[in-house]
């Protein structure tokens, strides 16, 4: 065969070839097709069972709902019905309540009226009973009311002073002994001094020499000293001894202070004074400041309790002086007394205890700010914030009938530190002056035959003439007195008024 032929025949073969795979290719595709088609058909034959599935399933849940749901509102119509016929029976019964009610009422006003009647009748019937009583006696009601009311009172006035005596006088005995079974073991529990401190302050001399030398040219130094201080140098004939005399503590301490620098130092001449009377004041200032503080140690007391500035105020009691008795140790007596006694009594420990303590507070300053030291006191321990229950101390100790019970407890504890004995102590002249008064006092009222201040001032005996007061009498006259006492005099501790009246009858046989 020629080329050609074989050219040409392999050209036919190769078509013949690319139909045949053409033809094979289309019918495998067309198989795949029909496969497809038919899975998607059956997918969705599928999912249209699901379909109808969920749609019954959802019908039959929606049914039971409905159900379940009508039946739970037929009970509660039900549990409704049930609580209506409570409501109708209860309305029912109130409202028969009601009526008896009304009907208990309009017997009751009825009643009343009735009794109003009778009253009125009742009265009637008195008046005319009194009209013919005054009618019989001559006398009208006033008149013989007041004979009766005379003639009980003239019956009765000896028995009743008698038994008032009586009441008041067990009363008494009852109450100081169950105080002294309280206050005794607290006292005998509490340490305390005995005034020496006075209005003078002796400064020591290595040698008599030095008095000349404390008074200078002309007496310029001293002159210097006593205008520095504010003071009084009294060099008399002591010997070694210059005395330091002044109203006021602070300022005789500042000066003994700087006496004592000046003697130690050797060189007295004013610029050297000036000196050591400044240096005194800053020392005493730190003294002042740790007495102070002291204070609050000795009572347990922190220093946070109280402004730094109130506690210098308080160290200044530290030479501050009450009928010799000096006031921060009286103030501490007191705060600890307080204290004890709060504890008994189951009070507020705190309030006394510091209360006690800052008590006699404005006697700090009493010197330089005008005004009595009870208020001036208050104001101060208003000023730093304090509670009110601890500012009415200073107030409350110096009334006579203190308004809480922790007045009345500093109060007793201010006068057991005041009268014990070696507390407090007093001039000579100063001593007579108070008897004397005390005895103007009690003579002052009539019907006073004699009258005797004893026991240092803390009692007075009055004799009374028995003609002129009778045994009542004598009782309101003792109060009276005393009274008066209260209101006109100062005096630590209390005083006992006794009123004595004594018949004597005497007659001779012959």
């Amino acid at each position: 065969m020629s080329t050609l032929t074989l050219i040409l025949t392999a050209i036919v073969a190769a078509g013949a070839g690319l139909g045949a795979g053409y033809a094979i290719r289309q019918a495998i595709a067309k198989r795949k097709v029909d496969s497809a088609e038919s899975r998607a058909e059956k997918t969705v034959q599928e999912a249209e069972l699901k379909k109808q599935k969920l749609l019954v399933e959802g019908k039959e849940k929606a049914l039971k709902m409905i159900e379940d749901s009508k039946r739970e509102d037929e009970d509660r119509r039900k549990e409704l019905r049930v609580i209506q016929g409570k409501l109708e029976k209860i309305e029912i019964a109130n409202r028969e309540q009601a009526q008896a009610l009304l009907k208990k009422q309009e017997q009751i006003t009825e009643k009343l009226g009735q009794i109003d009647g009778v009253k009125a009748e009742i009265e009637k019937i008195k008046a005319d009973q009194v009209v013919k009583l005054e009618a019989v006696a001559g006398l009208n009601r006033d008149e013989a009311k007041a004979i009766l009311m005379k003639e009980v009172e003239e019956i009765s006035s000896e028995e009743f002073s008698s038994r008032l005596r009586k009441i008041e006088r067990a009363g008494s005995d009852e109450l100081e002994k169950r105080a002294n079974e309280m206050l005794a073991p607290i006292i005998q529990r509490v340490a305390s001094s005995h005034a020496v401190e006075t209005t003078t302050s002796t400064v020591p001399l290595p040698n008599d020499e030095m008095k000349g030398r404390i008074i200078g040219k002309e007496g310029r130094n001293i002159k210097a000293i006593e205008l520095l201080t504010g003071t009084e140098i009294i060099v008399d004939d002591t010997p070694s001894a210059i005395t330091v005399s002044g109203f006021s503590p602070i300022r005789r301490q500042v000066a003994r202070i700087a006496l004592e620098k000046l003697i130690q130092d050797g060189r007295i001449q004013p610029a050297k004074i000036e000196e050591a009377v400044e240096n005194a004041k800053k020392d005493l200032a730190v003294d002042i400041k740790k007495a102070g503080e002291d204070a609050l140690y000795e009572l347990g007391i922190p220093l946070t309790a109280f402004e730094p500035k109130l506690i210098q105020i308080l160290g200044r009691l530290k030479y501050r002086t009450s009928y010799g008795q000096n006031v921060l140790r009286h103030s501490i007596e007191v705060a600890t007394l307080a204290s004890m006694i709060a504890q008994e009594l189951k009070a507020d420990v705190v309030v006394c205890k510091r209360g006690g303590l800052m008590h006699d507070i404005g006697k700090a300053v009493d010197h330089d700010v005008q005004g009595a030291h009870p208020e001036i006191g208050y104001n101060i321990l208003k000023k730093f914030n304090l509670p009110e229950a601890i500012c009415y101390q200073s107030l409350g100790h110096h009334e006579d009938k203190p308004t809480s019970l922790e007045g009345v407890i500093v109060k007793t504890a201010d006068a057991i530190s005041g009268a014990r004995p070696g507390a407090r102590k007093e001039s000579y002249e100063q001593y007579i002056q108070r008897l004397e008064e005390l005895e103007k006092v009690a003579t002052s009222f009539p019907g006073i035959e004699k009258a005797y201040a004893i026991q240092a001032g803390r009692e007075v005996r009055v004799f009374v003439e028995p003609k002129a007061i009778d045994d009542f009498g004598a009782f309101r006259l003792a109060k009276d007195i005393a009274q008066k006492i209260e209101a006109e005099l100062k005096y630590p501790g209390e005083i006992r008024v006794t009123v004595i009246r004594e018949t004597r009858v005497v007659e001779y046989a012959r």
